[in-house]
Protein backbone atom coordinates (compact mmCIF):
# COMPACT_ATOMS: atom_id res chain seq x y z
CA UNK A 1 0.00 0.00 0.00
CA UNK A 2 1.31 3.22 -0.99
CA UNK A 3 2.00 6.38 1.61
CA UNK A 4 -0.65 8.06 -0.11
CA UNK A 5 -3.12 5.22 0.49
CA UNK A 6 -2.23 5.41 3.61
CA UNK A 7 -3.14 8.85 4.61
CA UNK A 8 -6.98 8.27 2.43
CA UNK A 9 -7.45 5.55 4.93
CA UNK A 10 -6.43 6.80 8.32
CA UNK A 11 -7.95 10.53 7.40
CA UNK A 12 -11.59 9.56 7.94
CA UNK A 13 -11.30 6.99 10.31
CA UNK A 14 -9.23 9.38 12.57
CA UNK A 15 -12.38 11.96 12.26
CA UNK A 16 -14.89 8.86 13.08
CA UNK A 17 -12.65 8.17 16.00
CA UNK A 18 -12.99 11.81 16.83
CA UNK A 19 -16.71 12.01 16.29
CA UNK A 20 -17.20 9.18 18.22
CA UNK A 21 -15.28 10.39 21.25
CA UNK A 22 -17.37 13.89 21.37
CA UNK A 23 -20.41 11.72 22.03
CA UNK A 24 -20.78 11.38 25.06
CA UNK A 25 -23.31 10.37 28.00
CA UNK A 26 -24.25 14.16 28.76
CA UNK A 27 -25.92 14.31 25.34
CA UNK A 28 -28.66 11.64 26.31
CA UNK A 29 -29.41 12.78 29.75
CA UNK A 30 -29.92 16.13 29.41
CA UNK A 31 -30.05 18.40 32.44
CA UNK A 32 -33.82 18.50 32.26
CA UNK A 33 -36.80 17.79 34.81
CA UNK A 34 -38.44 14.58 33.18
CA UNK A 35 -42.07 13.82 33.79
CA UNK A 36 -42.10 12.72 37.55
CA UNK A 37 -38.14 13.08 38.74
CA UNK A 38 -37.25 14.35 41.61
CA UNK A 39 -35.89 17.94 41.91
CA UNK A 40 -33.77 19.52 44.72
CA UNK A 41 -34.80 22.77 42.81
CA UNK A 42 -38.35 22.49 44.37
CA UNK A 43 -38.61 22.76 48.51
CA UNK A 44 -41.16 18.92 47.81
CA UNK A 45 -38.53 17.85 45.70
CA UNK A 46 -41.03 16.77 42.85
CA UNK A 47 -40.18 18.03 39.71
CA UNK A 48 -43.95 17.91 38.61
CA UNK A 49 -45.73 20.69 39.49
CA UNK A 50 -49.33 20.44 41.08
CA UNK A 51 -52.20 22.20 39.58
CA UNK A 52 -52.61 25.14 41.04
CA UNK A 53 -55.94 25.96 42.77
CA UNK A 54 -59.20 25.80 40.67
CA UNK A 55 -57.47 25.06 37.56
CA UNK A 56 -59.43 23.43 34.79
CA UNK A 57 -58.37 21.61 31.73
CA UNK A 58 -59.89 23.23 28.42
CA UNK A 59 -62.82 21.63 27.47
CA UNK A 60 -63.40 20.09 30.99
CA UNK A 61 -65.47 22.93 32.96
CA UNK A 62 -68.48 21.42 33.47
CA UNK A 63 -70.66 23.21 34.48
CA UNK A 64 -73.87 21.25 33.40
CA UNK A 65 -74.90 19.76 36.81
CA UNK A 66 -77.89 17.86 35.13
CA UNK A 67 -75.25 16.07 32.67
CA UNK A 68 -72.06 15.77 34.55
CA UNK A 69 -73.51 15.31 37.86
CA UNK A 70 -76.89 14.16 37.96
CA UNK A 71 -78.45 16.72 39.97
CA UNK A 72 -81.00 19.17 39.33
CA UNK A 73 -81.09 21.94 41.61
CA UNK A 74 -79.06 19.84 44.61
CA UNK A 75 -81.71 17.03 43.71
CA UNK A 76 -81.04 13.56 41.82
CA UNK A 77 -82.59 14.11 38.63
CA UNK A 78 -86.18 12.46 37.55
CA UNK A 79 -85.59 12.79 33.90
CA UNK A 80 -82.50 12.88 31.70
CA UNK A 81 -80.59 15.92 30.20
CA UNK A 82 -81.50 14.88 26.69
CA UNK A 83 -84.29 12.81 24.78
CA UNK A 84 -83.74 9.01 25.15
CA UNK A 85 -84.43 7.66 21.59
CA UNK A 86 -83.60 3.59 20.20
CA UNK A 87 -79.85 5.17 19.13
CA UNK A 88 -79.47 5.85 22.89
CA UNK A 89 -80.84 2.96 24.54
CA UNK A 90 -79.21 0.57 22.04
CA UNK A 91 -75.70 2.25 23.50
CA UNK A 92 -76.54 1.87 26.49
CA UNK A 93 -77.62 -1.62 26.33
CA UNK A 94 -73.89 -2.05 24.28
CA UNK A 95 -72.29 -0.28 27.01
CA UNK A 96 -74.19 -2.07 30.14
CA UNK A 97 -73.68 -5.60 28.93
CA UNK A 98 -69.43 -4.77 28.62
CA UNK A 99 -69.05 -2.59 32.07
CA UNK A 100 -72.39 -3.73 34.53
CA UNK A 101 -73.35 -7.53 33.21
CA UNK A 102 -70.52 -9.12 34.80
CA UNK A 103 -72.06 -8.35 38.42
CA UNK A 104 -76.14 -7.13 37.43
CA UNK A 105 -76.09 -10.00 34.56
CA UNK A 106 -78.21 -9.10 31.35
CA UNK A 107 -81.12 -8.41 32.59
CA UNK A 108 -80.57 -7.02 36.00
CA UNK A 109 -80.87 -9.66 38.76
CA UNK A 110 -77.99 -9.53 40.16
CA UNK A 111 -76.50 -12.98 39.26
CA UNK A 112 -73.67 -11.88 37.09
CA UNK A 113 -70.71 -14.39 36.79
CA UNK A 114 -68.70 -12.72 39.56
CA UNK A 115 -71.37 -13.11 41.86
CA UNK A 116 -71.68 -16.86 40.73
CA UNK A 117 -67.71 -16.74 41.37
CA UNK A 118 -68.34 -15.73 45.19
CA UNK A 119 -68.55 -12.17 44.76
CA UNK A 120 -71.64 -10.43 47.02
CA UNK A 121 -75.07 -10.18 45.07
CA UNK A 122 -75.82 -6.59 44.28
CA UNK A 123 -79.20 -5.94 44.60
CA UNK A 124 -82.10 -7.04 41.81
CA UNK A 125 -82.73 -3.77 39.46
CA UNK A 126 -86.44 -5.24 39.65
CA UNK A 127 -87.25 -4.79 42.99
CA UNK A 128 -89.71 -2.10 44.41
CA UNK A 129 -87.06 0.15 45.83
CA UNK A 130 -84.94 0.81 42.79
CA UNK A 131 -87.78 0.61 40.51
CA UNK A 132 -89.58 3.38 42.04
CA UNK A 133 -85.91 5.34 42.01
CA UNK A 134 -85.35 8.13 39.70
CA UNK A 135 -82.87 7.74 36.87
CA UNK A 136 -80.75 10.05 37.95
CA UNK A 137 -79.64 7.50 40.54
CA UNK A 138 -78.66 5.00 38.49
CA UNK A 139 -76.44 7.55 36.97
CA UNK A 140 -75.07 9.03 40.48
CA UNK A 141 -73.92 5.57 41.52
CA UNK A 142 -72.09 4.78 38.51
CA UNK A 143 -70.50 8.38 39.22
CA UNK A 144 -70.00 8.26 42.49
CA UNK A 145 -69.73 4.37 43.36
CA UNK A 146 -72.38 2.71 46.10
CA UNK A 147 -71.09 -0.06 48.66
CA UNK A 148 -68.69 -2.63 47.05
CA UNK A 149 -68.93 -0.25 43.37
CA UNK A 150 -66.61 1.36 42.70
CA UNK A 151 -66.91 4.58 40.74
CA UNK A 152 -67.20 4.47 37.27
CA UNK A 153 -66.80 8.18 36.39
CA UNK A 154 -63.05 7.45 34.94
CA UNK A 155 -64.00 4.52 32.64
CA UNK A 156 -67.73 6.01 30.96
CA UNK A 157 -68.06 9.43 30.00
CA UNK A 158 -71.66 10.79 31.42
CA UNK A 159 -73.23 10.87 28.21
CA UNK A 160 -72.89 6.85 28.59
CA UNK A 161 -73.90 6.67 31.86
CA UNK A 162 -77.15 8.32 31.03
CA UNK A 163 -77.29 5.89 28.28
CA UNK A 164 -76.87 3.12 30.44
CA UNK A 165 -79.09 4.59 32.93
CA UNK A 166 -81.49 4.64 30.17
CA UNK A 167 -81.34 0.79 29.43
CA UNK A 168 -81.85 -0.40 33.09
CA UNK A 169 -85.17 1.83 33.15
CA UNK A 170 -86.04 -0.34 29.94
CA UNK A 171 -84.65 -3.41 31.49
CA UNK A 172 -87.29 -2.75 34.58
CA UNK A 173 -89.95 -2.43 31.77
CA UNK A 174 -88.91 -5.19 30.27
CA UNK A 175 -89.69 -7.35 32.96
CA UNK A 176 -92.97 -6.02 34.11
CA UNK A 177 -94.75 -5.27 31.43
CA UNK A 178 -97.98 -6.58 30.30
CA UNK A 179 -99.15 -8.12 27.30
CA UNK A 180 -101.88 -5.13 26.76
CA UNK A 181 -99.04 -2.37 27.36
CA UNK A 182 -97.14 -3.96 23.41
CA UNK A 183 -98.48 -2.97 20.43
CA UNK A 184 -100.29 -5.36 18.54
CA UNK A 185 -98.42 -6.03 15.88
CA UNK A 186 -95.27 -6.68 18.18
CA UNK A 187 -96.79 -8.61 20.63
CA UNK A 188 -96.50 -12.14 18.47
CA UNK A 189 -92.74 -11.42 19.25
CA UNK A 190 -93.58 -12.24 22.75
CA UNK A 191 -95.76 -15.27 22.72
CA UNK A 192 -93.65 -16.93 20.25
CA UNK A 193 -92.36 -20.45 21.59
CA UNK A 194 -88.37 -20.76 22.66
CA UNK A 195 -86.61 -23.43 21.58
CA UNK A 196 -86.45 -26.29 24.35
CA UNK A 197 -82.83 -26.04 26.79
CA UNK A 198 -81.53 -28.19 28.20
CA UNK A 199 -78.93 -27.54 31.31
CA UNK A 200 -78.08 -24.31 33.42
CA UNK A 201 -76.22 -22.40 30.36
CA UNK A 202 -79.57 -23.16 27.44
CA UNK A 203 -81.82 -21.91 30.31
CA UNK A 204 -79.74 -18.47 30.82
CA UNK A 205 -79.65 -17.90 26.47
CA UNK A 206 -83.78 -19.00 26.65
CA UNK A 207 -84.08 -16.26 29.60
CA UNK A 208 -82.25 -13.75 27.69
CA UNK A 209 -83.98 -14.04 24.49
CA UNK A 210 -87.22 -13.35 26.21
CA UNK A 211 -85.75 -10.58 27.85
CA UNK A 212 -84.87 -9.03 24.21
CA UNK A 213 -87.77 -9.65 23.14
CA UNK A 214 -89.81 -7.90 26.01
CA UNK A 215 -87.18 -4.72 25.97
CA UNK A 216 -88.14 -4.92 21.72
CA UNK A 217 -91.46 -4.84 23.04
CA UNK A 218 -91.16 -1.76 25.30
CA UNK A 219 -89.29 0.29 22.67
CA UNK A 220 -91.85 -0.28 20.10
CA UNK A 221 -94.65 1.01 22.68
CA UNK A 222 -92.55 4.27 23.09
CA UNK A 223 -91.86 5.01 19.49
CA UNK A 224 -95.93 4.15 19.08
CA UNK A 225 -96.89 6.79 21.66
CA UNK A 226 -94.47 9.27 20.24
Amino acid sequence: MSRNDSSSFLAPALICCGCLAACRQDMHDQPKIEPLEASPFFSDGRGSRPLLASTVARGLLREDDHLHRGRVGGQVAEDPPFAIDRALVDRGRERFDVFCAPCHDRVGTGRGMVVRRGLRSPPSFHVDRLRRAPIGHFFDVMTSGFGLMASYSSQIPPEDRWAIAAYVRCLQLAQHARIGDVPAQLRPRLTRPSPPTQGNRQRATGNRQRASARIRGVMGLAEAGR
